[in-house]
């Protein structure tokens, strides 16, 4: 961890009451802090840096100018007048020793010694900043001796340290600087923390508003593909699964609700009739027929079995609870299936090859026979059965020669227990949820179950089931 993470991470808990609450909030004040470590460092160093290169221009002047007069006098040449040879270095002096000063420059002309500093002969030069001078303020100046002996004269050359110098101004620039930078990386990072996360405040609002009563609604998906998109995108799939689930759930408690009404109601009147049977023979049993009340029973026993048998049928179906779907061949299934049974009317059937369907096969055997007992309840001569390709689907289809459905019945033949006329009433034989289970069976089966009219004017039933993928 760098030293700026470390002071950041103490500064963050020495402050625990004081952090801000919203991630926005505190992303601001990090940035802030790293800035601030970042920036006022460099700017110290910046400063002290400058200072320095000025100041040590300023001494190698005023050691130049020194050494130059120095050289002037060892060469024997007077020093009257003393002029300055850097424009800067204005305040010269040659002081003898017992420190009495012998020539001074134009702007050091009256002033005593401008320092009390006296090189010694084996460090014959030395810098030095006073603030001693009367009238003059601070004063940077070079101390040189011009001889080795110990009775040589030295010279002070030096000039007055403005008040606002060069470096200081380019220091409070610098300063400035840094905290302009300083508030505008916290102003950028408020900003852009804000519109960044604005999408999760509208998700947030969105949830909120959503209830349980209606799950439709979806969050607003961001474009790209950055964490709140995908958030988004994970809170929508979210939504949908739960969504699915509700349907699900009220789809199982809506069958659960109809089998109980269907079972209320389709199973009282037969028991309604054995109790009555069973009533007048015991208040009459010298006038009772007996095989004749047992023949009755048993009928009425056995429709009762065939009404449960097939409400159960219809709740598993419902439930898609029906067995592990298969590979089922419909060119071999549908022949062998009808072989087997002993109808009254003959049943014609056309059968293409290699037809074959991913399917509960006793389910599908079911809707076939409760197609062809329909047809076969119904029809004055014949049951056609045609088995073949409907591009991706097979279709097979069960006609009569009946006296077909009107159009406005023929979705009503797929309610539960609906009956259209006489012809179709339970003496005919039937439970009333033959064709109910057909269409469930084939909606469970990603299929669909129609009604249409054949050619010789009866009914015609038209199952579609998607063929099995190759």
């Amino acid at each position: 961890m760098s030293w700026e993470s470390a002071c950041t991470a103490r500064l963050w808990r020495l402050l625990p009451d004081v952090r801000p609450r919203s991630i926005r909030g505190r992303l601001t004040v990090l940035v802030t802090l790293l800035a601030l470590l970042l920036l006022l460092p460099a700017g110290l160093a910046e400063g002290q840096v400058g200072r320095q290169a000025v100041a040590d221009a300023l001494w190698r002047e005023d050691r130049e100018e020194a050494a130059l007069l120095a050289a002037t006098l060892r060469g024997g040449h007077p020093a009257e007048p003393i002029v300055p040879r850097f424009a800067g270095v204005d305040l010269v002096e040659v002081v003898a020793p017992g420190h009495h000063v012998v020539e001074t420059s134009r702007d050091a002309h009256g002033m005593p010694p401008l320092t009390s500093v006296w090189p010694a002969p084996g460090d014959p030069e030395e810098d030095v900043q006073t603030c001693a001078v009367t009238h003059v303020g601070c004063v940077r100046l070079s101390a040189l001796r011009v001889q080795t002996a110990a009775n040589s004269a030295v010279i002070y050359a030096g000039q007055a340290v403005a008040g606002l110098t060069p470096t200081q101004i380019f220091a409070e620039l610098f300063g400035i600087e840094n905290a302009i930078l300083t508030v505008l990386a916290a102003w950028a990072t408020w900003i852009i923390t804000g519109r960044t996360l604005r999408p999760v405040e509208v998700i947030r609002t969105e949830l909120a508003s959503i209830n349980v009563n209606d799950l439709s609604s979806r969050v607003p998906e961001p474009r790209g593909r950055d964490e709140i998109a995908r958030l988004a995108r994970t809170v929508n799939g979210t939504l949908s699964r739960i969504e699915e689930a509700k349907r699900r759930s009220d789809q199982a408690l809506d069958r659960q609700r109809q089998f109980v009404a269907d079972a209320s109601h389709e199973l009282r009147t037969p028991l309604a009739g054995l109790r009555a049977q069973l009533e007048e023979s015991q208040l009459h049993p010298e006038e009772t027929d007996l095989p004749a009340l047992l023949d009755s029973a048993l009928a009425d026993a056995d429709r009762l079995q065939a009404i449960m048998t097939d409400l159960l049928l219809l709740a598993r179906v419902g439930c898609d609870q029906g067995g592990e779907r298969t590979i089922v061949r419909l060119s071999e299934l549908v022949p062998k299936e009808i072989s087997r049974r002993d109808d009254r009317f003959p049943v014609h059937v056309r059968v293409e090859e290699d037809l074959t369907i991913m399917a509960v096969r006793s389910q599908i055997v079911r809707v076939l026979m409760n197609l062809i007992d329909n047809a076969q309840r119904h029809t004055r001569t014949t049951v056609e059965v045609e088995v073949r390709r409907a591009g991706a689907f097979a279709e097979v289809s069960v006609a009569d020669d009946g006296a077909g459905i009107s159009s406005a019945d023929r979705e009503r033949i797929f309610e539960r227990f609906t009956r259209l006329d006489a012809a179709r009433s339970r003496d005919r034989g039937g439970t009333g949820l033959g064709l109910a289970i057909a269409r469930e069976i084939a909606h469970t089966h990603q299929g669909t179950l129609e009604v249409g009219e054949s050619s010789s004017g009866g009914a015609l039933f038209v199952l579609h089931i998607p063929l099995a993928p190759l």
